[in-house]
């Protein structure tokens, strides 16, 4: 009996069908030799501190780096804390049961470095010793399944991409559970997120948020002036090549113009222009073509084509690469002609007079090639899902069209020292520039030649204010996030070249966003991403630090390339993820002096060796192996400073007013502690209630 593992139902019940296990059980598939089951993602975790022994956030504790990491199920976060999760729990029972029946693995989780970790961290923890093949396929329809259970590899061929899973997934550990714990416990209060991705990525955000607010504009100035043009029969349109922020200096510059009327071509430059057709998309190009035409969030787009993936409509969508090899490109001729009888753009794809090669080169093909349509009809199809599927349809249409060719000529023309100038531009070739209908206009110039006298029709002086870099929007910051922060590359091959270099992959990179959103750290505002009070306080507090070093983190996801190429040990990679996450910790627990806090003369009610530090929403006793905190806030209503020096130091406050129940009804009350020292309501007796005790001095 072989088993199979998938990552999700969907899959497995595809590969159950294909390979003819067609019984369904709780929990998986069986027949003809085979059983089927599925991981529902990560299943198996690693063990959070209290695994290790150490409860609570404390200043002692930290950091905290064990000497082995331990497994445990999936964990969910209930009011009480973490527990197992039952799902995962259960599902992980019925895979040790079919592991146990069986001779061998074929593991068909998603052909990456997460679904690599899915199976070996499960497997791991199992302890299972079985004999694993790796199923390996960039698509889910029949034939590429068929066609991988042929061709199935050795699972230890994988060992390097599972050392990369595993140094990420420790990595991601050590920094956001020591990261986040010592910027709490500096702060006294509350819980302050930060993470090895997370934290870098809020700092570019909030970078440009202060950036963008702080920016003084400053007004401009430039000179333009018109010509008649008795060969293009219309006007044509010069501008000075300087701005003048000096409204004086422009205008007496424009008035000497204005006397002349008349300037002197100074030189004319003619020349082809070739505008290679872009490369296919990979899932960060795609995810930033969708927001910035319609809208969509990164994690939208993700969902979308991943919807389209497990229908079997287009390639593995989590790729980082745009490029396809030779035996790929091969098939791309049965993709157009499948597409040319229904697509919309048949008659772009009927043009098509042989296939341009820009994105063939298997040499910069990562673990999954660029992503395509497969050959399989797209039905019922909902909107957006239809808008994702017409996108890589129409990339692929233009990645694999002729350049466009445009002949262009560069004028500039001088008077009264001041240089103006004028483009024009003739399409030759709209090649793939035609896919999508786009405007080429073409502007001709006249024929003029160096020294020829041009007379003005008309002068004019134009003011305009500098602008700021706008906020970053999910496309941008996208962008900013694959290149490590480093902007200005507009060039595609050159931001290809730092996909190794960039902060998350393309798999995490909207599940980040999406953590930031979540934590409320920034929120969209239209299209922009906006960082809130609380994500500029953490960003104010950890700039300059090295977790908010987004080219650091750059560097991590480097090497965690090259661990994946076998190029580097895990263990090297770790020792120097320690050696930082010492470092941060000591950085951020030494920000204690940057949250506002007040010190008091109460002493500790618990412990009677600290002295308590009054902060906005909670007073915590100073005292690291204490640190009792009593929150202030209590149903609706704030306790204020000589309420909480009442209670610290007498045990109750006096009766108060201003509490609101559940339901929204005022109420009063004492605040007094239980025998724990957690904060509790005494009632005042009503008016006119008779008090008595029982025997053993009870009230009844």
């Amino acid at each position: 009996m072989i088993t199979i593992l998938a990552e999700k139902p969907s899959v497995a019940r595809e590969i159950a069908r294909i390979v003819g296990a067609m019984k369904r059980e709780e929990g998986y598939f069986t027949g003809n030799g085979y059983h089927v089951t599925w991981a529902l993602g990560h299943l198996v975790q690693l063990a959070l501190p209290d695994g290790y022994g150490i409860k609570g956030f404390r200043r002692d504790s930290l950091p905290v780096i064990p000497k082995n990491f331990e497994l445990i199920p999936r964990q969910v976060k209930t009011d009480k804390g973490y527990k197992a999760d039952a799902a995962a729990v259960k599902q992980i029972k019925v895979i040790t049961k079919l592991w146990n029946e069986s001779d061998g693995i074929i593991v068909a989780t998603d052909c990456a470095r997460e679904g690599e970790l899915i199976f070996r961290y499960l497997y791991s923890y199992i302890g299972c010793t079985l004999p694993f093949q790796r199923l390996w396929i960039s698509s889910l329809t029949d034939a590429a399944i068929r066609k991988g259970l042929k061709k199935l590899k050795d699972g230890r061929e994988y060992d390097n991409l599972y050392q990369a899973a595993k140094a990420r997934s420790e990595a991601d550990w050590l920094v956001g559970i020591n990261g986040t714990q010592a910027l709490s416990v500096a702060a006294g209060r509350g819980t302050y997120s930060v993470g090895r991705v997370q934290t870098p990525t809020l700092t570019m955000v909030c970078q440009r948020f202060w950036e963008n607010k702080r920016f003084q504009p400053e007004p401009v100035y430039q000179l333009h002036f018109t010509t008649p043009s008795v060969s293009v029969d219309e006007v044509v349109k010069f501008a000075s090549v300087e701005k003048w922020k000096d409204k004086e200096e422009a205008a007496i510059l424009y008035n000497k113009v204005k006397e002349q009327m008349a300037a002197t071509v100074t030189k004319v430059e003619k020349r082809e222009k070739i505008e290679n057709p872009p490369l296919l998309y990979d899932l960060t190009t795609l995810q930033k073509k969708a927001n910035t035409r319609h809208g969509f969030t990164a994690e939208q787009t993700l969902a979308l084509v991943q919807k389209l993936y497990e229908a079997k409509l287009v390639t593995y969508p989590r790729t980082s690469s745009r490029y396809i090899p030779e035996d790929v490109f091969d098939e791309v001729p049965m993709l157009f002609d499948r597409l040319a009888t229904h697509s919309s753009f048949a008659e772009k794809i009927g043009a098509l007079d042989g296939l341009n090669r820009r994105s063939v080169d298997a040499s910069k093909v990562t673990d999954h090639h660029a992503l395509l349509v497969t050959p399989n009809r797209p039905l019922a199809l909902y909107k957006d899902e239809q808008t994702i599927y017409d996108m890589i349809v129409g990339r692929m249409v233009e990645a694999f069209s002729p350049e466009c060719v445009k002949d262009t000529t560069t004028v500039r023309a001088e008077c009264e020292g001041i240089a103006f100038e004028t483009k024009g531009c003739i399409v030759r070739k709209a090649g793939w520039r035609s896919v999508y209908g786009e405007d080429n206009i073409d502007t001709v110039l006249p024929d003029w030649k160096e020294g020829d006298i041009l007379a003005m029709s008309g002068c004019s002086m134009s003011s305009g204010m500098t602008r700021p870099k706008p906020l970053h929007t999910e496309s941008t910051l996208l962008a900013a996030m694959e290149t490590a922060g480093r902007e200005g590359l507009e060039d595609e091959e050159a931001r290809q070249a730092l996909k190794d270099c960039g902060i998350g992959t393309p798999a995490t990179r909207a599940a980040i966003i999406e953590t930031l959103l979540k934590r409320e750290y920034m929120v969209r505002v239209k299209k922009s991403l906006v960082p809130t009070e609380k994500g500029l306080a953490l960003y104010s507090i950890v700039r300059g630090m090295d977790i908010a070093d987004v080219e650091m983190t750059g560097r991590w996801e480097a090497e965690l390339a090259e661990i994946e190429k076998g190029r580097m040990p895990h263990e090297a990679f770790i020792r120097d993820i320690e050696s930082y996450t010492r470092k941060i910790t000591t950085e951020l627990l030494a920000s204690d002096k940057l949250f506002g806090h007040k010190a008091s003369d109460c002493a500790c009610p618990k412990c009677g060796k600290g002295t308590m530090q009054f902060y906005g929403k909670v007073v915590r006793c100073d005292n690291p192996d204490c640190a009792l905190p009593v929150f202030r806030q209590m149903a609706g209503r704030t306790l204020t400073d000589a309420e909480m020096n009442e209670l610290l130091a007498k045990g109750s406050t006096g009766v108060l007013n201003g509490f609101k129940s559940r339901q929204g009804k005022p109420f009063s009350a004492m605040v007094t502690f239980d025998a724990d020292f957690n904060t509790k309501f005494v009632f005042p007796e009503a008016k006119g209630t008779k008090k008595f005790t029982n025997r053993k001095g009870g009230r009844k």
